[in-house]
This record gives structure tokens, C-alpha cells and sequence, in this order.
């Protein structure tokens, strides 16, 4: 007797491991799905505040090398992040939105603008973080063209609470690869980027090579020393959420530097 009920201990045992197999066997993996951490639907606290639009660098295009904002296709719906936020140029071509908070007298009510990363607020330390060092560590604070920040403030309101938060990105037209450098030394400038917007990893392909690794020059400036001239090239671009995008034979065997091709976008 304690025989048999001992083999349907086992047996039941058996069956329970079974089962359990075959349910984790159609549970999808989460590694198979990229990962959506840099974006959030969370607000967050931070300041903001605006420069002028004489301010020279609506031309120059800051920190993350994008040049002319307007030619870009940024506008002014831009901006300039602290240095906790800015991540030494790699959240270039990130997306916000911003709301203002806390202060009637100064927030336009049921505003939010949608903003894109293009430059770097440098900290300054001849100041404190509360006493005029809006930009220097811990503070998470966002510089603003006027014609943007006016949509969610009045101007009058200076150094302004909001909250923010992190969101995916909306462009027309495909991903843009400007190609700078010289011989076998090319830069590539890779902007209007959509989904995530920031770049984490780029791979440049010749008709006569493989794929080769390039490495970060500055903000969204990509480089690689290689001999690529008199061949077609494709680009492979990973976000920060782990998607990437794969265009084939974007720049055409004749390329030059100084061109700008288009290639596939993320899809939103």
C-alpha cells in the first residue's frame, strides 16, 4: 500500500512538472521584445528657461552637431538639456514633452509642447545649483527656445517648474545621413531620427565589405576611418529601446562629401 501510494505521489509529481513546461514553453520571452526603458509616460519634475531668438545658437545647431535647426528640419521646437539630463551628447534626438506647473500666474493652462534634444546647457559653477546654476548637477533643466517655451508660458515667468517626460518621436521623411570627412576618414551625421531618437550604435556597409562598427565623434557625429569611396553605402541604426533600422545602398556608388541621403525610419 505505502508502495502504491508512493508511485502516485511520483506520478502526480511528474505530471505537475509537465505542465508546467509546457506553460512556460508558450510564454514569450521578454528578451524577444526591445526594451521600452528610456521611455515613459511618467511626469517628472524639472525647471525651464529660454533664450532669445537673436541668441547665435539658433544658427550654430549646439552640441549635438546638427547645424542649422531650421535647414535640419528641427524648427524651434527644441532644446538644451543640464548636464544630468544630457548623458555627454547620447540622448541627441530624444523627444519631450513639457507642461508648465505649479504657478497660475504664469502657465498657460492645458498646454504641453513636444520638443526635441539638440543641445547642452553647461553647467556653471561660479554659481550654486539654487543660486542662479540652473543647469549644474542635480538640477534636471530644460533651455528653450522663447517661441517654444511661450506655447506653455508666459515669458515674463523666467525660471519656470514643469514636468516632462520622455516620449517617441514623430518626423517626416526618412532617417538622414550627411557624410562628412575626407579620404578614408567619414563622418556621418544622422539625424531626424524617429522612435526613440537617440542613437546607441551605428554600422556602415561598402559593396566591398562587411559590416563595420562606427564609433561616436560628438553628439549624433558618427566616424570610421575606411576606405569606402566608389561604392554604394548602407547604414544600420540601433535607438536606445533596442530597435534597429537597416537601409541598403543609400548613398549610391558616386557619393561625395558634403551629400545628404535619406534612408528608411522607424516607425511610430
Amino acid at each position: 500500500m505505502r508502495k502504491k501510494t508512493a508511485i502516485l505521489q511520483t506520478l502526480f509529481t511528474l505530471v505537475l512538472v509537465i505542465l508546467a513546461s509546457t506553460a512556460t514553453s508558450h510564454t514569450p520571452s521578454s528578451s524577444s521584445s526591445p526594451s521600452s526603458s528610456p521611455l515613459s509616460s511618467d511626469w517628472l519634475p524639472a525647471r525651464a528657461t529660454y533664450y532669445a531668438a537673436a541668441d547665435p545658437r539658433d544658427s550654430v545647431g549646439g552640441a549635438c552637431g546638427y547645424g542649422d535647426l531650421v535647414k535640419a528640419g528641427y524648427g524651434m521646437a527644441t532644446v538644451g538639456l543640464s548636464e544630468i539630463l544630457f548623458e555627454r551628447g547620447q540622448i541627441c534626438g530624444a523627444c519631450f514633452e513639457l507642461r508648465c506647473v505649479d504657478d497660475l500666474r504664469w502657465c498657460i493652462p492645458g498646454t504641453s509642447i513636444i520638443v526635441t534634444a539638440t543641445n547642452f546647457c553647461a553647467p556653471n559653477y561660479g554659481f550654486t545649483p539654487d543660486g542662479g546654476g540652473h543647469c549644474n548637477p542635480p538640477n534636471k533643466h530644460f533651455v528653450l527656445p522663447i517661441e517654444a517655451f511661450e506655447k506653455i508660458a508666459i515669458w515674463k515667468a523666467g525660471n519656470m517648474p514643469v514636468q516632462y517626460r520622455r516620449i517617441r518621436c514623430r518626423k517626416e521623411g526618412g532617417i538622414r545621413f550627411t557624410i562628412g570627412g575626407s579620404g578614408i576618414f567619414i563622418s556621418v551625421l544622422i539625424s531626424n531620427v524617429a522612435g526613440a531618437g537617440d542613437i546607441l550604435a551605428v554600422k556602415i556597409k561598402g559593396s566591398t565589405t562587411g559590416w563595420l562598427s562606427m564609433g561616436r565623434n560628438w553628439g549624433q557625429n558618427w566616424h570610421i576611418n575606411a576606405d569606402l569611396r566608389n561604392q554604394p553605402l548602407s547604414f544600420e541604426v540601433t535607438c536606445s529601446d533596442g530597435l534597429t533600422v537597416t537601409s541598403y545602398s543609400v548613398a549610391p556608388k558616386n557619393w561625395n562629401f558634403g551629400q545628404s541621403f535619406e534612408g528608411k525610419q522607424f516607425e511610430t
